[in-house]
């Protein structure tokens, strides 16, 4: 019998603006040549509008697939808990437990791998420990295109619901990262001129910490 493959990626971990996006295709094992015909790579290295194009065919050729939205609030409350890496792998190991596959291909969060596979071990269910190959690697989305679909869902995914939050907020945001321009200049402004951030910038991160550190201190001079 065919085996079911599952790859597993995430998009936004590094943005200091919107959603977290874990996203998991299956596939059955012949079905991964389709995928790569198709021309699957690490989202990175596509184009949005090619993303796009590509997130249609991923679809049609896959089994099953599911993407999981963490948001900006969500890590806030998770963070003084859980590290990045942990949050991260609880939700794989969701999609695994709901998925059912017989193997689980992820992109690793950290160099020693090992770990990594021996954490996903530990969180999906005693079934699924049971039947579930687990496979974790550096740059499995450009080595693998079942990880590659699937980190084309995630960046579509987070793409989209960024947009999202531009429109709702009447903002240009930019793409939500900390080294985007348009995304530095909102923070600013909105910082400015409301005094705090809305629910969709990740507090807990850095980049807003050292602002909101400027933004006191600049108060407190006023005063002097």
């Amino acid at each position: 019998m065919s085996k079911l493959v599952l790859g597993t990626d995430e998009a936004g971990r590094g943005a200091v603006l919107g959603p977290l996006c874990i996203a998991a295709v299956v596939v059955e094992e012949e079905d991964e040549k389709k995928l790569e015909e198709l021309g699957v790579d690490d989202s990175k290295k596509l184009s949005r509008k090619r993303r796009n194009e590509l997130e249609t065919g991923v679809k049609d050729i896959a089994e099953d697939f599911a993407v999981v939205k963490i948001s900006s609030k969500t890590i806030d409350r998770e963070m003084p808990r859980k590290s990045l890496n942990l949050i991260e792998a609880e939700r794989m190991a969701e999609l695994i437990d709901t998925l059912r596959p017989d193997v689980a291909i992820v992109d690793a969060t950290e160099a020693k791998t090992e770990n990594v596979k021996k954490t996903l071990e530990s969180l999906i269910n005693d079934d699924a420990r049971e039947n579930v190959e687990i496979v974790a690697e550096n740059k499995a989305d450009e080595n693998y295109p079942v990880v590659s679909a699937a980190s084309i869902l995630a960046k579509v995914t987070r793409d989209n619901s960024v947009d999202a939050i531009g429109k709702e907020l009447g903002e240009e945001v930019g793409n939500g990262y900390p080294s985007d321009p348009r995304t530095k200049e909102f923070l600013e402004r909105v910082l400015e001129e409301k005094g705090e951030f809305p629910e969709e910038v990740r507090k807990s991160w850095v980049t807003v910490e050292d602002m909101l550190k400027d933004k006191k201190q600049g108060n407190l001079s006023d005063f002097c």
